[in-house]
C-alpha cells in the first residue's frame, strides 16, 4: 500500500486497521543457540526426560527461561520423536565416550535385586558394586524403595569409602527421580543411563547379582528383614575381604582397592557416627 499508493505509514495503518506500534516494534529475540545446545545435551544424556523436567534442570542450572519457550526450542529440535527412530541408534550416541574405569571410585553399578522373607513378603535388595576392584561398598535390603532412600543408602556408604565418578544404572523410577539427579548433581557424579532392555550395558552388576543370588541369596532363609540384613552384610564382607574374584587376578576386591590390606568398611547401619581407617582409601 505504502509503494503502490503513496500513502503515509500512518494513514496505512489508520485504513487497515493496524496499530503503527506493531508495524514498527522490532524484535529483541537473542540467538538460543546455546540454549538448545545446552537443552540437546540434557536430552542425550536423559534420553527419558521430556520438556518439563528439561525445563526444572535449565531453571536450576541459571537459564532465565519460561516452559513455553523450552518447549517450542524442544519441538525444534524434534526431540519430541526420539522415540519413533529405533532405539538402538538413539541410546547408543550415550555410551561411544565410554571408557573403562583406572582406579576405584572411577565408575559404580548399581541395580536391585528381588527376594522374599520365609513369609513370603517381598524384599528389594539394593547391590552396589566398583567396576574397577569389584569391591562392594553396600547392600542394603529393604521392603520398599524410593528415590530418597537410595540417596540415603548412597550418602552412607560415599561417606565411608568417597564418592564416586560415575554410577552406572538402569531407567528405573528410583535412578531418575529428582531426589537421585538432585543428589547427583550436587555431588558431581555423572549417572550414565543403560538402554532399556539392553542389561549388558551394565554387565558388572548383572555379574555381581547372579553372584549374590547362587551364593547368598539361594543358600539361606530369611526369617526377618534384620536376619536379611546381618546375613546379606557377612557375605558382602566375605565378598570383600576373602573370597578371590578371578576378574582381579584371583585375588579378593579388597586387595585391589586397597594395598595396604585393611578391612571393608564396617556395617553401614551400624556406622553413622565413626569413620574407619579404610575409608582413607581413594
Amino acid at each position: 500500500m505504502l509503494l503502490d499508493w503513496g500513502v503515509s505509514i500512518r494513514r496505512a495503518c489508520r485504513v487497515l486497521p493496524f496499530d503503527t506500534s506493531s508495524y514498527h516494534y522490532q524484535s529483541r529475540r537473542t540467538d538460543p543457540a546455546f540454549l538448545k545446545k545446552r537443552i540437546k545435551d540434557i536430552c542425550e544424556t536423559h534420553v527419558r526426560y521430556g520438556y518439563r523436567r528439561v525445563f526444572y534442570i535449565l531453571r536450576r542450572d541459571g537459564w532465565a527461561v519460561n516452559m513455553k519457550k523450552v518447549y517450542r526450542l524442544y519441538r525444534e529440535l524434534g526431540l519430541q520423536l526420539r522415540n519413533k527412530t529405533p532405539k538402538r541408534r538413539v541410546k547408543a550416541k550415550l555410551h561411544e565416550d565410554r571408557a573403562p574405569a583406572i582406579r576405584p571410585n572411577d565408575v559404580w553399578a548399581m541395580d536391585f535385586v528381588h527376594d522374599q522373607l520365609a513369609t513370603g513378603r517381598k524384599l528389594r535388595i539394593l547391590t552396589v558394586v566398583d567396576t574397577y576392584s569389584r569391591l562392594s561398598p553396600v547392600i542394603d535390603p529393604r521392603f520398599s524403595y524410593r528415590g530418597e532412600d537410595v540417596v540415603a543408602t548412597l550418602d552412607r556408604a560415599c561417606r565411608q569409602i568417597g564418592y564416586p565418578k560415575t554410577i552406572r544404572v538402569d531407567n528405573g523410577s528410583e535412578f531418575i527421580s529428582r531426589d537421585m539427579d538432585l543428589w547427583a548433581y550436587q555431588r558431581g557424579v555423572i549417572l550414565d543411563f543403560s538402554r532399556p532392555g539392553k542389561p549388558t550395558d551394565n554387565a558388572f552388576i548383572e555379574a555381581f547379582n547372579s553372584k549374590l543370588r547362587s551364593e547368598c541369596l539361594n543358600a539361606h532363609w530369611f526369617l526377618s528383614l534384620e536376619e536379611a540384613c546381618e546375613k546379606l552384610e557377612a557375605w558382602r564382607r566375605h565378598y570383600n575381604e576373602e573370597r578371590p574374584h578371578s576378574a582381579v587376578g584371583n585375588i579378593p576386591p579388597i586387595m585391589l582397592a586397597n594395598s595396604t590390606g585393611e578391612t571393608s568398611p564396617p556395617d553401614l547401619t551400624k556406622a553413622e557416627n565413626s569413620r574407619p581407617e579404610w575409608s582413607k582409601v581413594g
